[in-house]
């Protein structure tokens, strides 16, 4: 897979991208990733990046030319998607969905937003990691990555440690524990102690259920209102809107 970054801030990738799953993926060829300079993509002596916004207003815009620019000089195969607050929420479904594609391009905001053609005539899709707002694009863009990138077989060594995350089924992941067996007055659940399988295997999904219906009910939900809608349809994978 290729992913590509488009940033007036290239150096917040380098660290992150050379570091656990997301740069163990890249050692072993899964991934391949290109930061791209957006100021790389301007014409003036300032490399100016930004504008005053038509209308009047506080804040700076993002400038139209560079992101086109910059995107058509990766002549990408895959999702264009610009990260702001207004676009869809990031979830596991998504991530798995990008996690299929063979190149990903993200494009990283920043001041009070993107020119609105950007939107409209070179992203494909927008997205919002959630419901706030942070300096610019590039954190988000580090959560899209990471929750991608895991994904890739051969990302993690054991499949089933993915497998049993938190949204791999619809679910919240049951409660964990190691040695030792009490820490403090507190014990580990006699059940996990066993041995018996099956009696374990319960307990977590009994949790799980338990831990969703109190702390994230509209998961079940969602469930629910997509019964018979199997992941991977066509249903599933917005269009473009380029």
């Amino acid at each position: 897979m290729r992913i590509n970054i488009v940033t007036i801030f290239p150096d917040w990738f380098g660290v992150p991208f050379a570091t656990s799953i997301p740069g163990r993926a890249a050692e072993a060829g899964l991934v391949e990733y290109r930061v791209v300079d957006l100021r790389d993509y301007t014409h003036d002596r300032h490399r100016t990046v930004d504008d005053e916004p038509y209308g009047g207003g506080a804040g700076m815009v993002m400038k139209p030319e560079p992101f086109f620019e910059a995107v058509e000089a990766l002549d990408p195969a895959g999702p264009v998607v610009l990260l702001t607050p207004r676009g869809a929420r990031f979830d596991h479904r998504t991530a798995v969905r990008y996690a299929v594609q063979e190149e990903l391009t993200l494009l990283c905001g920043r001041y009070k937003g993107v020119d609105e053609r950007v939107a409209g005539g070179l992203a494909t899709e927008e997205l919002s990691v959630g419901d706030f707002v942070l300096s610019g694009g590039e954190p988000a863009a580090l959560a899209v990555v990471d929750a991608v990138v895991r994904l890739l077989p051969g990302a993690l060594s054991d499949h089933e440690s993915a497998a049993t995350d938190s949204f791999y089924e619809g679910l919240l992941a049951p409660p964990v524990y190691t040695r030792p067996p009490e820490y403090r007055g507190r014990r580990v659940p006699e059940v996990l102690l066993s041995g018996d399988h099956a009696r374990i295997e319960a307990w977590r999904r009994e949790r799980a259920l338990e831990l969703t219906r109190e702390r994230r009910p509209d998961l079940l939900e969602t469930d629910e209102d997509e019964a018979g809608s199997a992941p991977g349809t066509a249903a599933d994978v917005p269009g473009p809107r380029r």
